[in-house]
């Protein structure tokens, strides 16, 4: 695995790098080269210091980087083909995750819900098709776990982050047409007030999350069972952190929720050795 990927992944202190923990050494190895592409990709477009134009730059440099070598590209790009290359990735799906990261170019703003989703899509559910093939899974019913899976993990990202985002570039992750439904408005947003409109708002978005939640279980292969472990173990974390959130009524704007440890090795060792 490359030094970069290597520290991207130990500095990240993520629930997903959490759960690399059960594969085995190869396969952890290039889960965290994947996993820190997608962290770079995603630190370009939201990279304060660069204007959007040289944001865009870079990530159509990377677009050309996971084919093929590009001029002055990241050291991290070798060990990204390498992986393609090793399990017969589809490369459309690594710019397609890049394209979703485009999307935060010029801030956070949905309509409705299917502009979200299809951004969720993009950022979320795409990583789980290509992480898929690194897992060794090898049931076609595992790509609508995956897409399901994606979808309740980055709504519940979107949840959690509801005060961060808006900090950050004034950002809303929710679809405009649902927060006019529920009364909640940006300047709500904007000083934190947990209305009993917004509290009404966000039990609906983890409603929709659970949804999917119960839809990635229905379609997880018994026979990939074992080889999706370390995405079990992210849907059990991921899940029990949407409804600890809920049962706390959303106080999203004064805290960041996370599990306790404990509870965060637990979920591992149950995923491993009980699942």
């Amino acid at each position: 695995m490359s030094t970069e990927a290597q520290q991207i992944t130990k500095a990240s202190r993520s629930n997903l790098a959490l759960a690399f923990i059960a594969l085995p050494r190869q396969r952890r190895e290039d889960i965290s080269v994947f996993y820190a592409f997608c962290r770079v990709v995603d630190d370009i477009a939201d990279d304060p210091g660069r204007t959007r134009e040289e944001r865009q730059a870079g990530l159509e440099q990377w677009k050309r980087a996971v084919e093929s070598p590009v001029e002055s590209e990241s050291s991290l790009a070798p060990p990204v083909r390498e992986i393609i290359a090793r399990y017969a990735l589809n490369v459309e799906d690594f710019r397609e995750i890049i394209a979703g990261v485009e999307m935060d170019l010029d801030g956070a703003r949905y309509g409705t819900w299917e502009g979200l989703r299809l951004y969720c899509h993009r950022v979320a559910s795409v990583v789980g098709l290509v992480s898929l093939g690194i897992f060794g899974a090898r049931e076609p019913a595992a790509r609508d776990y995956a897409l399901n899976l994606g979808l309740a993990l980055q709504l519940t990202n979107i949840l959690r982050d509801v005060g961060q985002d808006f900090a950050n570039g004034g950002r809303i992750y929710l679809p405009e047409e649902e927060l006019a439904r529920f009364g909640v408005s940006r300047a709500d947003i904007a000083a934190g007030r947990r209305t009993d409109g917004f509290l009404a708002l966000m039990d609906f978005q983890a409603e929709r999350a659970r949804e999917f939640y119960h839809e990635a279980m229905r379609r997880l292969p018994a026979a990939d069972r074992k080889s999706l472990i370390a995405a079990e173990i992210m849907r059990a974390v991921y899940s029990r952190l949407l409804e600890k959130m809920a049962k706390d009524r959303w106080r999203v704007f004064d805290r960041r929720y996370s599990l306790h440890r404990l509870t965060k090795l637990w979920l591992v060792i149950r995923g491993v050795f009980f699942e």
